[in-house]
């Protein structure tokens, strides 16, 4: 490594620091960087890549760290870093470029530009020295130089085309449109369920669990959808499909064993072996999941892997001012996964119980790259049965086993801590929190979902501007907000009053959705942009509808917009929601695995919103304990007395007794006074 350092050193992010003392001289996205470009009229090459993705370690270290092809970027380019989780606005414009230049993307993205900021060119990772007919990075480097000075022309009109190609993509299309003008009220069908289902079912692994070959992602979203639709209509091969993708998952080698919590997704069919990064997003999306299992079905093997996934994120990932950490790298001392595997040797000193290595598949010649990556071939209470074990006595071995083992897993070099705070994020997992909390009845999750959101609404908005921003470290937030920031972060307050009945809550998800409406809606008034209006660093401003890894902000702010609009009475909102989903109808049906969300809210739509109060002395104690069950689709409210700001506390007349009543648009049953009787006429309700 350099002794000298560049610009990056004065950032915060892990990457960009990761990156400082490279010879290259990198800038930060920055007016300076680009009036350089300017000044010079050279291209820029822009590289993006986060702290915990391997192939970017690779390319640093292959190529970033050499002088000889740091002289080469520094003599022909102006070179900008970027961390794609700090500027996912950014990220994705380049992204799209590249999908529309190459058809395809990834991590690390380099992507050539024109001295005005335009990307003419680009690829993802390119090696040190010509493989597999595949072109070195530094011939590129030089064929890029050349093509630049000699095809000039070329590589503007290049540019021109790709910046017009996606702004068209980035417009609703007129059979969108012609929906919206058209819509009065949602007119989905159980039909438009039964599609949604077929088509998830038949791109299932039906051994393996999951959906589709590998690489294979959690598709939280689309397991969701499965279990909601057996909880509605009784199909056993929606229970039974979701349930053994949760098995196969926990079971697997994506998931950690021994401290808890859940890599990004499986190399493999088996979900045997990772890519070792833990990002807080994948385990506060898992632990909603799970959650939701253990809900349906009473499985405590859901309820552990909670418990497990939740003492890690509170253990590695939680800081001090409490907020959660971005990520934890995949690589230790250079090589990936070495944090997390073990040597049959290393697992029997520590646990000399054969039974316990046969649990994990540990054998002498490993099941992954010489060594041994923890997994469960069979259920614990099959392993115990097979063991002649009572399932207490075998869970109490594991569970001393798994706490020998961590406590000298805790002794090795660890992966890096990317100790960004990012708003989007820790909104996901304040919801988790509460979720969790209410179901597993642990009020100190609830207790930490409060602690947590008092520190996002103190870091993330800046009260002089009015403005809410993305990522905070030591003391300092910045860039602003997105949309899936603010969409993740008024439903996580929507939850978090649920657990928290205070109506505090409620009145800042409605101020941070009034900021959402004026900064972000499209030209219609239907959709929402990525980025604010006020913003314009991005040539393109994007409209996200689908799920990636992350929920779609739409989709999320079409289900706020509708629930809001229970809790509040506001109807225009009700309709800006049904307008959404009506213009997604069609991609819904057609690729429901990319549109999970919008699907869970369709059904919803179909099935019916239950509309819960619960009133009286103790009605904080005993709305708790109702939302223990699976209750999917509920608004809910609880108060000590009648509160007429809210329609469902209105006229709602104290009695001696903590009554529950059920509504449909805000009509009231008689109220019952047991969680039971409740529980029993929810289910009735058609």
């Amino acid at each position: 490594m350099s002794s000298q350092v560049n610009r990056l050193i004065n950032e915060t992010s892990p990457y960009l620091l990761q990156h400082a003392h490279n010879p290259v001289d990198w800038f930060p996205w920055s007016d300076e960087a680009l009036t350089k470009a300017r000044q010079e009229n050279k291209p820029i090459l822009v590289s993006i890549g986060y702290a915990a993705c391997h192939w970017c370690h690779v390319m640093e270290k292959e190529s970033f760290e050499d002088p000889a092809t740091a002289h080469l970027m520094n003599r022909y380019f102006v070179c900008i870093k970027i961390d794609r989780e700090e500027r996912p606005d950014l990220d994705h414009f380049f992204m799209d470029a590249l999908q529309a230049i190459a058809g395809n993307g990834g991590w690390p993205l380099n992507m050539f530009l024109t001295p005005e900021a335009k990307p003419f060119y680009g690829g993802t990772y390119f090696p040190p020295e010509p493989i597999h007919n595949r072109i070195s990075w530094k011939q590129l480097l030089v064929n890029i130089h050349d093509a630049f000075q000699k095809r000039r022309d070329e590589m503007e009109e290049q540019a021109m085309g790709i910046i017009a190609h996606l702004s068209k993509s980035n417009q609703v299309n007129e059979k969108m449109k012609e929906r919206f003008r058209l819509f009065t009220d949602p007119s989905f069908q159980n039909e438009d369920l039964q599609k949604i289902q077929a088509k998830l079912l038949e791109s299932a692994d039906q051994v393996n669990g999951g959906f589709g070959r590998a690489p294979k992602f959690p598709q939280t979203f689309s397991l969701q959808y499965l279990l909601r639709f057996f909880h509605f209509t009784g199909d056993t091969h929606s229970k039974e499909q979701a349930l053994l993708s949760l098995d196969k998952m926990m079971q697997g080698g994506i998931y950690d064993h021994i401290g808890g919590g859940f890599c990004r997704y499986s190399t493999d069919n088996e979900w045997l072996a990772p890519h070792f990064e833990k990002m807080t997003y994948d385990n506060a999306l898992l632990v909603i999941l799970y959650t939701e299992a253990y809900q349906l079905t009473g499985n405590n093997a859901y309820k552990r892997v909670v418990e497990e996934t939740m003492d890690f994120m509170c253990r590695e990932m939680l800081s001090a001012e409490g907020g959660f950490y971005a990520a934890l790298d995949a690589d230790s001392e250079g090589v990936e996964g070495k944090f997390y595997t073990w040597s049959a040797k290393e697992f029997d000193e520590i646990i000399p119980d054969q039974r316990i290595s046969d649990l994990f598949d540990i054998t002498d010649k490993g099941n992954w790259e010489q060594v041994n990556i923890p997994r469960m071939k069979r259920s614990l209470s099959d392993w115990a049965a097979a063991n002649a074990l009572d399932e207490e006595v075998a869970l109490s071995l594991v569970k001393s086993a798994k706490a020998k083992l961590l406590s000298h897993r805790a002794k090795r070099v660890r992966p890096l801590t990317d100790d960004k705070i990012i708003l989007g994020w820790n909104a996901l997992f304040n919801q988790a929190l509460t979720r969790a909390g209410l179901a597993c009845q642990r009020m100190d999750w609830i207790d930490l979902a409060k602690r947590n959101m008092d520190f996002l609404i103190n870091s993330f908005y800046d009260p002089s501007s009015g403005k809410w921003q993305h990522t905070y470290k030591a003391g300092q937030a910045k860039f602003p907000a997105f949309l899936d920031d603010l969409a993740y972060l008024v439903q996580s307050l929507i939850f978090l009053y649920e657990g928290d009945p205070d109506t505090g809550h409620l009145d800042q998800a409605v101020q941070i959705m009034d900021y959402v409406l004026e900064n972000f809606s499209d030209e219609e008034q239907v959709y929402f942009l990525f980025t604010p209006g006020f913003e314009k660093e991005v040539p393109v401003r994007k409209m996200d509808l689908y799920d990636g890894a992350l929920p779609s902000g739409n989709a999320t702010m079409a289900w706020n917009l509708y629930r809001l609009s229970l809790l509040l009475n506001k109807p225009n909102w009700k309709k800006r929601a049904g307008r959404m989903l009506e213009g997604t109808r069609d991609a819904v049906a057609q690729w429901p695995n990319s549109f999970g969300i919008w699907a869970n809210l369709m059904l919803e739509l179909v099935e019916g919103t239950v509309e819960i109060a619960v009133v009286g002395d103790a009605a904080l104690t005993r709305g708790r304990e109702l939302l223990r069950n699976y209750i999917p689709n509920r608004v809910f409210m609880s108060a000590k007395q009648e509160d007429n700001r809210y329609p469902l506390l209105r006229d709602k007349v104290k009695t001696k007794e903590t009554a529950y009543y059920l509504c449909q648009n805000y009509a009231c049953q008689l109220p019952f006074y047991t969680e039971p009787e409740t529980i029993k006429a929810i289910s009735r309700i058609p």
